[in-house]
């Protein structure tokens, strides 16, 4: 005969629903109850029926993670840690990309009415307030990644403060002809993350009485085909830079190889300094702004258990995790 929840929870001592939880694996579980449950189930060679699971609950079992430009370092590091948590918890992972804000717009309407997911987490792409709205509507749990809602809890880093830090690192080794590789030439997601660290740039020109200079700022579109493409149209300029701060990793190393295939010496001739901490970033020396990329897919999946356990987000609404200058061999003082 089959054994039942309920005799596991006879044997163990502990509640029916206390006996679902910690063999769903779900949180909010104490090791040592957990143990126990676990234990009693063993014994009883009782095993939980994943799709009777799923009909007794109400549950998909089922989390979404949305994301843009899905072939990127930054994307595919935050989904995996993401997708490892979840699924460590008992949830399956759905990525939907997404590649502009009409895209987006239908990705939301189908994931609210549908239902196919228990949860969703968002990576960069903003919201509009009725996809905002929708989703609430549709009493869906819903945590952000780089960007910050009134609706939804969220996991970001201060971007303004992060460029801030890396414009200055190039002043104050002197140099005063800095450039920028930015974001994509044509944006139908209207990203915020790349007009945040270019005003953190311009802060600090001002700053240092740097008057900004239209051709050095150049769009790398997030790859290193981008960024050599940019720094090819930077180093064509009169008086071209002697500093880049490109706005990921991928770009600045991209930047690096034109320069480089140009005959020209990185730092001595043309200082560069990218963002994110690339996991390749140390094998060249690339001095950057690390940005915890992993801790994002960890804080974000633990705040949807935590959601659809029903626990209260309280102060964690709105998680701010911190950069750091790192400096390796790609940046030096200014040529004379």
């Amino acid at each position: 005969m089959t054994p039942t929840i309920e005799e596991v929870a006879e044997r163990s001592g502990f509640s029916t629903a206390t006996v679902s939880r910690a063999l769903r694996g779900l949180p909010n579980v104490a090791p040592s109850t957990r143990e126990r449950v676990l234990k009693a189930a063993e014994e009883l060679h009782y095993s939980i029926d994943p799709y009777a699971s799923r009909l007794a609950t109400g549950r998909t079992m089922t989390v979404g993670i949305v994301i843009p430009l899905v072939d990127q370092w930054f994307y595919s590091k935050v989904s995996i840690v993401a997708e490892t948590v979840l699924n460590a918890h008992g949830y399956d992972v759905l990525r939907y990309s997404i590649t502009g804000s009409e895209s987006r717009t239908q990705l939301v309407r189908q994931i609210a009415i549908g239902r196919r997911v228990d949860g969703l987490i968002v990576v960069t792409a903003p919201l509009e307030a009725d996809e905002e709205e929708l989703l609430g509507e549709a009493g869906l749990p819903v945590v952000t990644v780089e960007t910050v809602t009134q609706s939804f809890p969220s996991v970001a880093c201060d971007n303004v403060a992060a460029a801030m830090t890396a414009t200055r690192h190039l002043v104050n080794l002197g140099h005063r002809r800095i450039a920028i590789i930015s974001g994509l030439s044509d944006d139908p997601m209207r990203f915020p993350i790349p007009l945040e660290r270019k005003k953190g740039y311009l802060r600090v020109l001002e700053e240092n009485d740097i008057e900004p200079r239209p051709e050095f700022d150049v769009s790398g579109n997030f790859s290193y085909e981008g960024g050599a493409e940019a720094m090819t149209q930077l180093l064509s300029v009169r008086q071209s830079p002697t500093a880049v701060f490109a706005f990921s990793d991928e770009m600045a190393i991209g930047a690096m190889k034109t320069i480089r295939d140009l005959g020209l010496r990185v730092p001595e001739d043309i200082s560069v300094i990218g963002f994110d901490d690339h996991d390749v970033s140390r094998y060249v020396g690339l001095t950057t702004i690390h940005q915890p990329v992993a801790e994002y897919g960890d804080q974000a999946a633990s705040l949807l258990l935590n959601a659809l356990d029903g626990q209260e987000i309280g102060d964690e609404f709105h998680t701010q995790l911190s950069t750091r200058l790192v400096i390796r061999s790609t940046t030096g003082a200014a040529p004379v």
